[in-house]
């Protein structure tokens, strides 16, 4: 018999710029297509893989459009990572009933329906779990048993325990039709987990505003002389309540809502994982994204490296087309390739053991 991972075809839902993709890619699953209503995505989506990107809202796809890429599949597989801003701790205070985004996973449930796929996979912030204004993970859940998904593994993962190098909890569902499936082992412990210098270490220094004339991807934003003033008093894993003087602190700072986010402004540290990557991960106000020692927030290749997106992947053609604040979104909302390739690795282990005993 050939080796199973000739027969495996995956369709990813919500591809966003193919982090997930490139991930079962590199696990020997074939990804043929990829779904998304951003179609500023679709060159980094399609560059970087024999993949065809469809610029297409979720709830417009019917499960006959998917299953036209499955030609010749022997396994089915269906992803799916529905945006995670309604359900996220970001989002904290904002009106989640308004925001219509947290009802695509219900879309994510109809097209497993209709597509009838031997495999799904899904990515998500572990928020969705305890989601109070409905009980959406619940319910995806159940329509998966429904329909015959009676082996359903999901989990909270933590990325450094599979060599994402940033402190990153994600909600990891497998669910399979074929038998019992669940996540490989991890596969690093505490004292090898990969570190923001393993990551970012080596490249090129650059200063507020800079951008390396040998990687236009390496560019940072610059900082006003207000913030230049306080990543300079910053200290990696500080915090503004302890290191900075009273005239640098904001006035949402000196609230009671405001004491509690004490990781903005903050620098990483060299020898730990990074803080979550997010849409706002190269801008310094909006989390623990300061350079552990240069005066700045990390650059765009500095996020897609600690994504553990590689050097070669490309994001835009060119210098002249880049969009800084687009490939920031673009990078904090993928799921990071490495973890994408420990799911597909875990699929693969799955087909084996029912395939080859």
């Amino acid at each position: 018999m050939k080796d199973i991972t000739e027969k495996i075809v995956a369709v990813d839902l919500f591809c966003g710029i193919g982090g997930l993709s490139y991930g079962l890619s590199e696990s020997g699953i074939e990804v043929r297509a990829g779904f998304d209503s951003d179609e500023s995505c679709k060159y980094a989506f399609e560059v970087n893989g024999k993949k065809v990107f469809i610029h297409k809202d979720v709830r417009e796809i019917a499960g006959s459009e998917i299953n036209s890429y499955y030609k010749d599949a022997a396994v089915k597989i269906l992803v799916g990572c529905a945006p995670c801003q309604p359900f996220s701790s970001y989002t904290y205070g904002q009106d989640k009933q308004k925001d219509q985004r947290w009802q695509l996973m219900y879309e994510f449930s109809r097209l497993i329906g209709e597509v009838e796929p031997d495999i799904v996979a899904m990515e998500n912030v572990p928020q969705l779990l305890n989601f109070k204004e409905a009980p959406v993970f619940k319910d995806f859940k159940d329509n998966l048993k429904q329909l015959g998904y009676h082996n359903v593994w999901h989990e909270i993962v933590y990325a450094p325990d599979y060599g994402v190098p940033q402190k990153r909890k994600r909600l990891i569902l497998l669910a399979s039709k074929l038998g019992k499936i669940s996540l490989i082992e991890p596969t690093h412990k505490p004292e090898e987990y990969v570190t923001v210098r393993d990551t970012i270490g080596r490249l090129e220094k650059l200063a507020s505003g800079e951008s390396s004339p040998h990687d236009f991807i390496h560019r940072c934003s610059k900082l006003s002389e207000k913030n230049l003033q306080r990543i300079r008093q910053s200290v990696p894993g500080g915090s503004w309540k302890r290191d900075w003087n009273d005239s640098l602190k904001l006035d949402c700072h000196k609230k009671d809502k405001g004491k509690t986010y004490v990781s903005i402004y903050g620098r990483m540290r060299w020898d730990e994982p990074s803080p979550t990557m997010t849409t706002l991960c190269t801008g310094i106000g909006n989390g623990r994204f300061g350079h552990p020692e240069q005066d700045r927030a990390i650059s765009l290749r500095e996020a897609a490296l600690l994504q553990t997106f590689p050097e070669n992947y490309k994001f835009v053609d060119e210098a002249r087309n880049l969009r800084v604040g687009n490939i920031s979104k673009h990078i904090g909302n993928a799921v990071p390739p490495k973890l994408g390739k420990v799911i597909g690795k875990s699929i693969v282990k799955h087909l084996r053991e029912i395939f080859h005993g």
